[in-house]
């Protein structure tokens, strides 16, 4: 994850939908317009929605990483305010 600064993480591998994208959401509304989230989630139900969900409220998704052990990193630009 070198070639992004990550300004805040969040873990959701520990809760279900429709709460992931919820928590992915909160944590975006803390940072500031151009800073980086990493959102820690499961294979699954949430990596098909979160990324979707986020990509519909205008943000840019910069990358999704497989960590190979059934959770991904997604890697998040906030745009707007």
């Amino acid at each position: 994850m070198a070639e992004f600064e990550i300004n805040e993480s969040v873990d959701i591998t520990d809760v279900v939908c429709p709460t992931t994208f919820v928590k992915a959401k909160v944590a975006l509304e803390e940072l500031d317009e151009g800073q980086i989230l990493s959102v820690r989630m499961n294979d699954g139900e949430p990596v098909q929605n979160v990324p979707r969900s986020i990509k519909e409220e205008g943000h840019k998704i910069l990358k999704l990483i497989d960590n190979e052990d059934g959770t991904y990193d997604l890697i998040v630009q906030k745009v707007g305010e």
